[in-house]
């Protein structure tokens, strides 16, 4: 019998994800690998092997074991769009909301982005931290144990810095793995309101050669959108980003389809995220340019629009949907993925093995961790998570009350609910 860190035995399903190393598409999104009466062996922080429970017991003993009886076990979630550090939160503006004024309407009075920009920037760098630390809780208990995060809240050198930093010194100190995202192309801060292009010679001359330098972000972001950045604007700060090392990404057609989407496919952005607003152009560009579509149900929930990213159709023309919170202050304040996953059936027609794979896998390769984790697969990170449901339809089926029983992170339980 080989010795191994840890077991899981007697899972009603288990649910590995196993499949093509790549994105999964079309009908492979509904294939997600399911055993019953399940079990899995995890050694040195990597999955070992996966199979029945009569059969891993048999070979494998675990330093710890854990019994998953009437429970299921899922692949950790893969969250790939959060706007994790902010100063203050924004509750004043969903009374407003509630009381019928428009998301666009608060913005354009100095609410939304702008507001938390000023927000952050009066919190120190040690407040700040500890602020983003204590947050992450709320992602663990909902089964996520990998995200990406942004910065765009500072809108100035100093601030963009310190809000990395923040977001770095948090991954070395908190087991869930972070991959950061540089978003000083957010909005245009106040003080620059006038002096548009004055700020995009900021963020590409000082902000993205001192994100490189200090190496505090892997990619680069931008919000695409009629009124924030066009996409001249957006293409210069993506391509300067990409010049320094860093990975395209972006905001698109959020609200219009004005090209965000294409824009992506051009510059070999590995996701374009939000998407509501795209076309059959857009889709076909990024069909071909392999750009993977990021859909975020819960902002169009939190903001009560009638429209909806088409992601069904997206599958159907073969591109690999990932879902994501987009948490942030505004727009979608949740950590909840089990919740993300219950508006992805309800808004988008997913099922819910469709919206699984959307929010496991696929999402592990909108943020380039596509060959470590998204799926229970022998070499890839032992990152699972024991739910006490019968089967993994259940969660999306029980909107609004999930909480993971124990989660696992790299062979070690990070999480006991």
């Amino acid at each position: 019998m080989t010795r191994v860190d840890l077991v899981v035995h007697g899972a009603s399903e288990l649910v590995t994800l196993a499949g093509p190393a790549r994105p999964r598409v079309g009908k492979e999104m509904k294939e997600i690998g399911v055993i019953e009466d399940g079990a899995i062996a995890v050694h040195e922080g990597k999955v070992v092997e996966t199979g029945s429970t009569e059969a891993i017991v048999a070979k494998y003993q675990g330093t710890t074991v854990l019994d998953a009886t009437a429970r299921t076990v899922l692949p950790g979630f893969v969250d790939p769009h959060t706007h994790l550090v902010f100063g203050g939160t924004r509750e004043a503006e969903f009374e407003q909301r509630c009381l019928g004024v428009p998301y666009l309407e608060i913005a354009k009075k100095g609410g939304g982005i702008r507001s938390s920009v000023r927000q952050l920037r009066q919190v120190s760098e040690e407040d700040l931290y500890e602020r983003t630390l204590k947050r992450l809780s709320g992602f663990v208990a909902g089964g996520t144990t990998t995200l990406e995060a942004k910065s765009g809240y500072g809108l100035d050198t100093v601030n963009e810095l310190k809000s990395l930093r923040v977001l770095a010194k948090v991954n070395e100190t908190h087991p869930v793995d972070l991959a950061l995202t540089f978003l000083g192309a957010h909005e245009v801060p106040d003080e620059h309101r006038e002096s548009r292009d004055e700020y995009l010679r900021i963020v590409i001359e000082e902000m993205i050669p001192e994100v490189a330098q200090e190496k505090l972000a892997e990619f680069c972001d931008v919000f695409c959108e009629h009124g924030v950045f066009e996409v001249p604007e957006s293409r210069k700060v993506l391509l300067a980003g990409r010049e320094a090392g860093l990975i395209p990404k972006l905001h698109a057609e959020e609200f219009e389809p004005i090209g965000g989407a294409k824009l992506a496919a051009e510059v070999g952005a590995i996701s374009a995220d939000h998407l509501v607003a795209i076309d059959e152009e857009g889709m076909d560009a990024m069909l071909e340019a392999q750009v993977i579509p990021v859909c975020l149900p819960g902002t169009t929930f939190f903001l009560n629009l009638k429209r909806h990213a088409p992601a069904r159709a997206m599958i159907d023309r073969g591109l690999p949907v990932a879902i994501a919170t987009d948490f942030n202050p505004g727009s979608s304040m949740t950590h909840s993925m089990p919740m993300i996953l219950t508006l992805a059936c309800v808004q988008y027609g997913l099922q819910p093995a469709e919206a699984l794979t959307a929010a496991t896998v696929n999402s592990a390769y909108a943020m380039n961790r596509g060959g470590d984790v998204g799926s229970l697969e022998p070499g890839k990170a032992g990152d699972l998570v024991l739910w006490d449901i019968p089967n993994h339809r259940y969660l999306p089926y029980h909107f609004g009350g999930a909480r993971a029983s124990v989660v696992v992170k790299r062979g070690k339980v990070i999480f006991e609910g």
